[in-house]
């Protein structure tokens, strides 16, 4: 058995560590709404466990979950906006939460009568475990505002291919929801969240955007006007220094390997050396000459063959050198004939 002292002192840090588990939290402690908005009321709340009843420690289970509205503890007969043991609570207030540390409200259709002060409350099987935070969630609420267009992008030029982002506020206030309706030249779009996101963008996204509450039609912004330039078909455009710089080179080149082959060229059909008269030149062609008269008949043999060949020789290095220093007329065709008598003799 424990001293009576311990006792009391062990029951006191029972029911401090239930009194500090026990906690509801509001996101925001206030917020705003525009007529005919909706609004979400983030929350979420931690429960007692237990307590102390005198030498005993009994758990605690939560069973009920309300929202007020102007009410400092939301007890009692307090009308409640939600209740979780009624089946008649008004459509236009949706609890998000449950019964076990989630509180979350959403208020559809907001209007002037939700200007308030707006608290949760939890109830457990014990009333040690109820508990509400004062606090609570304050609402402003504004009545035929217009609405504007926000855009994400500092740049007011947009090309194919890019992203936009197209917001739906009010100056008044900042909103947690938002239903929207999004027009495009007057027509409405399938969208209805606050933002409006379009991408890739292509031309057909041109015109003139507004947006305004679902259920307002009176808080329609001003237009805001989207011109998306068109993509270029077809190729780039060619970068012509470059292009010019390739055709240079290609010509040099082309140039260059016409002269090299026509300097090649003409060395291989040069002659080898001058052409002058009584040159080198001059009496290999008189060999020749010598050679085409004689090959056939060089099967004679004898001196007078040698004799013979040797008269034909100098009668034909004369007949050159007659022709080439311009001598008279006779004495070519003497020569002419003194090589024909030659050839038909040795036929």
């Amino acid at each position: 058995m424990l001293p009576r002292d311990k006792k009391v002192l062990w029951s006191f840090m029972f029911l401090l560590a239930g009194a500090a588990a026990q906690m509801i939290q509001y996101q925001t402690a206030s917020t705003c709404a525009v007529t005919g908005s909706t609004v979400t009321l983030p929350c979420s709340f931690t429960p007692k466990k237990s307590f102390h009843n005198g030498m005993k420690e009994v758990p605690l289970k939560i069973i009920r979950a309300r929202w007020c509205k102007n009410h400092p503890i939301c007890q009692g007969t307090t009308p409640s906006l939600y209740d979780s043991d009624s089946a008649d609570n008004e459509p236009r207030y949706r609890y998000l939460g449950d019964l076990e540390g989630k509180c979350t409200l959403q208020i559809r259709g907001v209007g002037v009568q939700d200007n308030a002060t707006f608290r949760f409350r939890m109830e457990a099987n014990h009333y040690e475990g109820h508990f509400t935070n004062s606090a609570g969630v304050v609402i402003t609420v504004f009545d035929l505002v217009k609405m504007r267009i926000n855009i994400s992008s500092s740049n007011r030029e947009f090309s194919s291919g890019q992203t936009v982002s197209l917001q739906c506020i009010t100056s008044s206030c900042t909103f947690n929801h938002l239903e929207v309706t999004w027009l495009k030249d007057g027509y409405a779009l399938s969208e209805n969240g606050s933002t409006l996101q379009l991408s890739p963008l292509t031309a057909k996204d041109s015109g003139n955007y507004t947006c305004a509450l679902r259920s307002n039609g009176g808080t329609r912004s001003e237009a805001f006007s989207l011109q998306v330039e068109a993509a270029e078909e077809g190729f780039p455009a060619p970068d012509l220094p470059l292009i010019a710089g390739v055709v240079f080179g290609v010509l040099l080149l082309i140039t260059t390997l016409i002269l090299v082959i026509f300097i090649v060229k003409r060395k291989r059909t040069a002659p080898e050396g001058p052409n002058t008269v009584g040159g080198e030149t001059e009496m290999k062609n008189a060999d020749n000459i010598y050679n085409s008269i004689l090959m056939p008949h060089q099967e004679d043999a004898g001196s007078q063959r040698q004799q013979t060949s040797q008269e034909a020789e100098d009668t034909s290095y004369a007949s050159i050198k007659f022709k080439h220093n311009n001598w008279n007329r006779k004495a070519v065709q003497e020569t002419d004939q003194t090589i024909y008598s030659l050839v038909a003799t040795r036929g």
